[in-house]
């Protein structure tokens, strides 16, 4: 997993719950890394995973809850990071319908090993969208909120039903509809 999701992940732990917190959930991880990370670094998923579950535990937030704010969060880093590539879109559907083959192609090019999710797109009209997340990761509640950020970018809203596919998480439906 990419450095910048750990380096904003943790920028948004000590924005909202203090330094302490951010060094709490880092000490009690057994993290490879030492919870020592660059944005252009590539660390292991589970060092990911622990956080949160420690994050969990000292909040008693809910791990998809904590995913929502922190997709929210790093919305607003591709917002000043990319803001090119979101000005490419007019339409929220629209850019939704262009995750994996235009999104995803252009991350590559910034991250060439970066793992991400595949978004497959099921329908498309002009009001609506259904798309398939797969991802042995399971974060489909971070594409919530990154899709739900995606609509307030575009001064619109709309209704997101989450269908799990497969009980774990690692195959999801989202049925979008704009409001």
């Amino acid at each position: 997993m990419k450095g910048i999701v750990f380096t904003e992940f943790l920028d948004l732990v000590e924005n909202k719950f203090g330094l302490v917190m951010v060094d709490k959930i880092i000490s009690q991880s057994k993290l490879e890394s030492g919870g020592a990370y660059t944005a252009i670094g590539t660390y292991a998923f589970s060092e990911m995973l622990q956080l949160l579950k420690n994050l969990n535990k000292n909040t008693g937030i809910a791990i998809d809850d904590l995913l929502l704010v922190y997709a929210e969060h790093f919305f607003s880093v591709l917002e000043n990071s990319y803001p090119a590539l979101l000005n490419q879109y007019r339409d929220p559907i629209e850019l939704l319908a262009s995750i994996e083959n235009h999104i995803h192609v252009e991350v590559r090019k910034i991250y060439p090993d970066a793992e991400l999710p595949e978004f497959v797109v099921l329908e498309k009209s002009k009001n609506s969208l259904i798309m398939l997340y797969r991802s042995n990761r399971a974060m489909h509640h971070f594409g919530l909120g990154l899709m739900n950020k995606t609509f307030e970018h575009f001064n619109s809203t709309a209704e997101i039903i989450l269908e799990k596919i497969k009980e774990d998480g690692t195959e999801v439906k989202f049925i979008i509809h704009k409001n």
